[in-house]
């Protein structure tokens, strides 16, 4: 979320504007085959997980520029490192990260699909209902 919150910061007084298209360079991690997670820092950052999607594909600050269009993610790779990365991470990638027979269960419907949604609009994506462990937590109003 850096890209969104702190960008324009970063470009114009922090990194300069040479330095900055290269904060949380994603595009030459995937590059190099790493896994990484993308995730925001809350509370500095109001949980947003749509915020976080929409940072790692569109890269775009809050004044609408992109900053490392390089570095730019598509959707899917965007979703990976939002689930199925971390649980590597966390060496949890076998009860985690995926919906495979056998783990948690945990997981978001979306109102609408982040690989077919314009990429603009991932942003505007909403979660729908929560299911933690197999059942439902949050189903939205």
């Amino acid at each position: 979320m850096h890209t969104y919150y702190w960008g324009d910061w970063h470009r114009e007084s922090v990194s300069g504007p040479e330095r900055a298209p290269n904060t949380s360079p994603t595009g030459w991690l995937l590059a190099e085959g790493m896994r990484f997670s993308i995730h925001h820092d809350a509370p500095v950052t109001y949980p947003n997980s749509m915020r976080v999607l929409d940072s790692a594909v569109n890269r775009t600050t809050r004044t609408g520029q992109v900053l490392g269009a390089e570095h730019r993610l598509d959707p899917l790779v965007a979703l990976k490192a939002m689930t199925i990365w971390p649980a590597y991470q966390h060496f949890e990638e076998n009860t985690k990260g995926s919906i495979e027979v056998g783990k948690l269960a945990d997981l978001v419907i979306l109102s609408g699909d982040p690989l077919k949604v314009e990429r603009s609009k991932l942003v505007d994506l909403r979660v729908v209902e929560t299911i933690k462990e197999g059942k439902s937590v949050y189903t939205a109003k």
